[in-house]
């Protein structure tokens, strides 16, 4: 572990900390202990239950803040309480019961953690702990992957005895991992508290290249992964751009992508933008030729009248296609000092072969390569797996998650080190 907390950020970090009831409940004394040696402020929130493992006192004791328990506690009822959930950073929910992981998957709302949980627009990583089988269950695991696909972080529990006499995987996560994950979680906002509020721009989808006022040349790029790094890019205190390229054209795009991108701290162009465009579209739509000329008639060649779209026999399309511009390339060769520029490539074959071409090529500061032969991820899909490579051209994988993870770890690698 090192100092981040403490020596990135002028201001002290701000760390929320949820505890449910569990036998593990006891152990976060020691978590509110590492975090205020390094510099946090620290607020509780606890259930309940969580009373039954370790005191108001205790925990108060701990973190020098009021702990709060119940919702509509008039007589104690204190505006910290709540405002501190707007004053914190990041928060960590740990141990997180089996009861209250799937209050969160499901929206509910019936006590204050919860509804600190459910209003809480910064990042939330969850630590689970509770009996094996439990963890195992298959709808405890569909709430944990529900989560995860709403952007919350889940910690796994590790492996071991339990204190309900089973052996399995169910015990709450060390406690060194949950500090270096809030540490690497908070360091886009500690960037930013030296700088300034970070400005990330992030395109998204497949840009659509007019043949007609009907009809047009796209991809099938979804926009799930560009609005995920959105997503956690906001959740992680950036001031974000989302720019639909499903709404543009490549030209349109790259006018949309230079008029923000001079006061950019990072552009993200996850966008997949179409390598050609018809050289001219039709101003009207184009009608399929239904003549019932014979056969030996049909070699005839009708044309548009710009030349450039032409309907021959059996109703055949011919367009000529010319290159759009490389928005990535131009604003590598264009970025500012200090500037960040991380392009996408999507790949059929040779994926890593092909990225470390194209980044030496393009110039840019990191590339994250897609494996599009997968059905299973990438395009479309709620899940992707990828590597992201830098300037140096090492290149790091990212295991198959829901995208909200892998944008969370992109970030991460962008601004984590």
């Amino acid at each position: 572990m090192n100092n981040k907390l403490s020596t990135i950020n002028p201001q002290p970090s701000t760390v929320l900390i949820g505890i449910t009831g569990g036998i593990a409940a006891y152990k976060i004394c020691e978590l509110i202990r590492m975090f205020k040696r390094h510099g946090a402020n620290v607020y509780v929130v606890c259930t309940p239950n969580a009373l039954n493992f370790v005191t108001c006192l205790t925990l108060r004791s701990l973190s020098g803040n009021e702990v709060a328990v119940e919702q509509f506690e008039i007589e104690e009822f204190k505006p910290e309480h709540i405002s501190c959930a707007e004053r914190a950073d990041v928060m960590v929910i740990a141990p997180c019961s089996a009861n209250t992981l799937s209050k969160l998957a499901q929206g509910i709302c019936d006590n204050l953690l919860t509804s600190v949980a459910c209003a809480f627009s910064k990042p939330v990583i969850i630590a689970p702990a509770m009996n094996c089988n439990m963890w195992e269950n298959k709808i405890i695991q569909e709430n944990a992957a529900r989560l995860e696909r709403a952007g919350y972080e889940i910690l796994p529990p590790d492996e071991g005895f339990l204190a309900c006499g089973y052996s399995g995987k169910g015990r709450l996560c060390k406690l060194e991992k949950i500090f270096d994950r809030v540490q690497s979680t908070l360091s886009l906002r500690e960037r930013a508290g030296v700088r300034g509020l970070l400005k990330i721009v992030i395109t998204a989808g497949g840009t659509v290249e007019n043949i007609d006022p009907v009809r047009y040349i796209s991809n099938h790029s979804s926009g799930k992964m560009g609005a995920a790094l959105a997503k956690a890019a906001r959740r992680m205190g950036a001031q974000v751009v989302l720019i639909d390229a499903a709404e543009h054209s490549a030209l349109e795009l790259q006018k949309a992508v230079k008029a923000e991108a001079a006061d950019a701290d990072c552009i993200i162009m996850a966008a997949a933008v179409a390598d050609y465009r018809p050289k001219e579209a039709a101003a009207q739509k184009i009608k399929k030729d239904l003549s019932p000329r014979p056969l030996w008639e049909r070699e005839e060649t009708l044309s548009e009248p710009n030349g450039e779209l032409s309907v021959s026999g059996e109703g055949s399309l011919t367009l000529e296609l010319i290159p759009n511009p490389d928005i990535l390339q131009e604003l590598c060769k264009n970025k500012r000092e200090g500037q960040i520029i991380v392009g996408f490539c999507a790949e059929s074959e040779n994926l890593l072969e092909n990225a470390k071409e194209k980044i030496k090529r393009k110039g840019c500061d990191f590339l994250v390569a897609n494996d599009i032969s997968r059905k299973d991820i990438g395009f479309g899909a709620d899940e992707n797996e990828v590597y992201i490579l830098d300037k140096n051209l090492n290149a790091a994988k990212l295991d198959k998650a829901p995208k909200a993870v892998i944008a969370a770890k992109i970030l991460e690698a962008i601004y984590g080190g």
